[in-house]
């Protein structure tokens, strides 16, 4: 599954960095990284984070390809 993150959206609330811990990474006072290909095993915790963003700058799987938001 991909994924993709609006950047100009985020504003580093970090609660993706909590719930997928192995796709998302806020390092220091730097923007978020994150995997755009997410592996099998973390698409639960992807998909969490994804509801949980205050923001709502993460598209997940079929919304990537669409750009709906």
């Amino acid at each position: 599954m991909q994924i993709v993150v609006d950047l100009t959206r985020c504003q580093a609330y970090a609660q993706c960095v909590f719930l997928a811990p192995q796709v998302f990474s806020l390092p220091g006072e730097e923007a978020l990284l994150y995997r755009p290909a997410v592996p099998d095993d973390q698409l639960e915790r992807v998909h969490q984070a994804a509801a949980a963003c205050p923001v709502q700058a993460i598209l997940v799987g079929e919304e990537v390809s669409s750009g709906a938001r």
